[in-house]
């Protein structure tokens, strides 16, 4: 058995060395503490990723510590032959107190007024160790001299001066009192401060780095007080020149010398730590992350965090307990959790600890902060009950109270706010032009609620869709009529009036191709326009459909000239001529029975009586838009009629006229165009309506190409497009033969009413150019 468990021993060796650092195995298994190593030097306990050399603990590169055994007791330093003696280590701060055995910084005299020095510090640049800024200082003794801290590439780091006067009185050191003292001159056993620069001064280190090079410059050319008080350089932990004043200002009449005593400094350490070149010290640009493995960080407990650590000189990380918790975080399990009961004055109740945590109350029948002494008070039993039902009644009373009231409050805002909407919008005006009409009145203007009830707060899932003038949902009136309410996007201001007008106009049209306005609601920001709710889709979905078959050529014909008859309707049946400006496809609803019904009024525009034409900010949709109203801004009549060619092109076609280019580059209205002229338009036409077609079909793309003619005035009218199509209408039978004839046919309709090809293309190559660079709304 004792040679079994030998050789288990030595395998489990074995394997340790395996998984140590390559070139130190005193690394050993990361996260894991190493048994049976001397991890004491003096008073000092070597804790990992530090470890001392040749004791057997395992550390990490740049930690070894040196102990030197030759003295009793032992000391620990940071390296071999270094003059900084460790004297404690603090895992928690990230720091190691060090004492510098060697006091002051030797300065090598060169016959000059400067001189120069070095405080070797660490030893070395590239170590884990800068000196702490937070934490030191420089200290400068004597009289007359300027000490200044030099960084790697000369640059001056921080400096300050020492002077002394022939008034100054030197039996005792010229230091402000300590706290202690009772007058303005310290005992000779008791330090001060610094006053002023007077004897002595003392200056924070505003960079920490391993080393420094120092310059001492004497400012007293005729050496008047040389040897008065005793010169001296040194890098020191804040305030310990405070408790040493009265000995490191007094020279040792014997000798001479000065006081060598060792001076503490308190150095910072990272894991990880990368030093910047030494003619970068004042860079700020180093950001050194935690590794993003968390295998490949150092904080091996569970209960430990990465921190990153940056100054001017160097970057790096440490690795800390999380709160509620202490210990090793560089070891597995090694941040254990804080009994904070056992410590005093965190609670003085009932405490009960939990992890990272702990719970304090006051004991059963007391009240009070228990964190507090005698916080507690005690209550008697039906006092207690009393106060408790009490207070449980008046929370109850003052919750629903505060509920009520902010629900009055919310009820008034929201009503001041819809009346004062419904004021913007211009609600009074629309009033008054519908009260002639009782029957109009009565159900056009309609209530927030009532559509919020209809949408169902406006459900995302009653969205039939939307464009560049809002969102339509599908709702259901308490009639129960189904309607389409679109809730507009933010109109401009200045044309409530002219919407409110429009608004009036389409509630009193009441034509079967023309979607049926409703009402609206002017109780938002931005009007919602009910309409009814047209249930089989748009022409462009029946259109575009995928496969070969789409509609019939005579369902094309006759949705066209209902969109005609329509459109003629608006134009010049009704008290105020509307032009569309939007007409396409998508704006083209169809019922059950395929009847067309022109949708989308947002953009629409009232043109009075005595006016052709009203000038506008240009809007509509590309490949649809009429080129001469986005040259110029002027919205007439035409500019529908022209809309309404590319629909009568895109029902010829089934080509989309926004997307669509020819081998070209041309639009879908040039190519179109051009082919016509050329008597080539069998080659765009959609192969379905050729079968169909007939003859009606060819003067169909012959007034087509009528209606999209660039100049506004060559276009014919609405009303003459709606008689000539129903005229067609009549001759759909008459398809027979059309494969055969209709190269011949569609030459001369093209020779007899259109210019020859070069002419053609003259005439649309402005429309091209517009069109493929326009970006337009919608």
């Amino acid at each position: 058995m004792i040679c079994s468990r030998s050789v288990a021993a030595a395998a489990l060796a074995g394997l340790l060395l395996l998984l140590s650092d390559g070139e130190n195995p005193m690394v050993g298994v990361l996260g894991q503490p190493t048994t049976g190593c001397d991890d004491r030097c003096g008073d000092v306990r070597v804790q990992y990723p530090f470890g001392i050399d040749g004791s057997g603990c395992r550390f990490l590169p740049g930690f070894n510590l040196t102990c030197d055994r030759t003295q009793q007791p032992n000391r620990l330093f940071l390296d071999k032959g270094s003059l900084l003696q460790v004297s404690d280590i603090s895992l928690a701060n990230s720091t190691v107190r060090v004492l510098n055995i060697g006091g002051t910084v030797n300065f090598i005299y060169r016959g000059k007024r400067d001189d120069n020095g070095t405080w070797a510090g660490v030893g070395v640049d590239n170590g884990p160790y800068i000196v702490s800024e937070e934490l030191n200082q420089l200290v400068v003794t004597g009289c007359n001299v300027m000490a200044t801290l030099v960084g790697g590439n000369q640059n001056v780091i921080i400096g300050c001066s020492s002077f002394c006067s022939i008034s100054d009185w030197w039996g005792k050191p010229i230091v402000e009192s300590s706290p202690n003292g009772n007058g303005t001159e310290p005992s000779p056993n008791r330090g001060g401060r610094c006053s002023g620069g007077l004897g002595c001064c003392d200056v924070n280190i505003p960079i920490g780095r391993p080393t420094y090079s120092l310059q001492l410059k004497w400012l007293d050319w005729d050496n008047n007080y040389d040897g008065t008080l005793p010169i001296a350089v040194r890098i020191a932990e804040r305030g310990w020149f405070d408790g040493m004043s009265a000995d490191l200002l007094r020279t040792d009449t014997d000798t001479g010398s000065v006081s060598t005593a060792a001076v503490p400094v308190v150095l910072e350490w990272a894991v990880a730590s990368v030093h910047k070149p030494p003619d970068n010290d004042m860079a700020t640009d180093m950001n050194w992350t935690c590794p993003k493995d968390p295998a490949s960080s150092e904080c091996r407990s569970s209960n430990s965090f990465c921190r990153n650590v940056t100054n001017m000189y160097r970057s790096g990380y440490v690795c800390n307990c999380r709160v509620g918790y202490q210990g090793n975080p560089y070891l597995t399990g090694g941040c254990l959790d804080i009994d904070e009961c056992s410590l005093p004055g965190k609670c003085f109740g009932e405490c009960t600890n939990t992890p990272g945590s702990y719970n304090c109350r006051c004991p059963r029948g007391a009240r009070g902060d228990p964190h507090t002494k005698d916080g507690c008070i005690k209550f008697p039993l039906g006092l207690s009950v009393g106060i408790g039902v009490g207070s449980g009644a008046g929370l109850l009373f003052l919750v629903f109270g505060a509920s009520f009231a902010t629900r009055e409050a919310k009820h008034r805002r929201a009503k001041k706010l819809k009346q004062k909407f419904f004021k913007q919008n211009r609600g009074h005006l629309l009033q008054q032009l519908i009260s002639q009409r009782a029957d109009i009145a009565e159900r056009m203007i309609l209530s927030l609620v009532e559509l919020e009830k209809a949408t169902n707060n406006f459900d995302k899932a009653r969205e039939l869709g939307g464009g560049g003038h809002g969102t339509v949902y599908k709702g259901i009136l308490s009639d129960l009529h189904v309607v389409a309410i679109k809730k507009s996007k933010e109109a401009i201001q200045r044309e409530i009036d002219e919407f409110i007008n429009e608004v009036a106009i389409l509630s009193q049209i009441n034509h079967r191709n023309v979607v049926k306005l409703f009402g609206c609601c002017l109780e938002t920001k931005v009007p919602l326009l009910v309409y009814e709710f047209i249930s089989n889709g748009t022409l462009y979905e029946h259109l575009h459909v995928e496969g070969p078959i789409s509609l019939s050529w005579e369902d094309r014909l006759r949705i066209a000239t209902e969109t005609a008859r329509a459109l003629a309707y608006l134009h010049s049946a009704v008290a105020f001529p509307i032009i569309h400006r939007d007409i396409k496809s998508h704006n083209i609803l169809l019922d059950s029975t395929l009847t067309a019904k022109i949708s989308d009024f947002g953009a629409s525009r009232c043109i009075p009586m005595d006016q052709t034409g009203v000038t506008t900010v240009v809007q509509g949709t590309r490949g649809y838009l009429d080129p001469m109203y986005y040259y110029t801004g002027r919205l007439t009549e035409k500019s529908d009629v022209y809309s309404f060619g590319v629909i009568l092109i895109e029902l010829l076609t089934r080509k989309k006229p926004f997307s669509y280019r020819s081998p070209e580059g041309d639009s879908l209205v040039a190519h179109f165009t051009c082919l016509l002229a050329e008597g080539n338009l069998v080659d765009i036409l959609d192969p379905q309506i050729i079968e169909d077609g007939g003859r009606g079909m060819i003067e169909v793309a012959a007034l087509a190409a009528v209606c999209v003619k660039l100049g506004a005035e060559e276009r014919p009218t609405m009303r003459q497009v709606e008689m000539t199509l129903e005229r067609h209408g009549a001759s759909l039978q008459e398809h027979a033969g059309l494969v055969a004839t209709q190269s011949s046919e569609i030459g001369h309709v093209a020779e007899d009413n259109y210019p020859t090809t070069e002419e053609s293309s003259r005439q649309y190559s402005l429309e091209v150019e517009y069109l493929l660079s326009a970006r337009y709304p919608r």
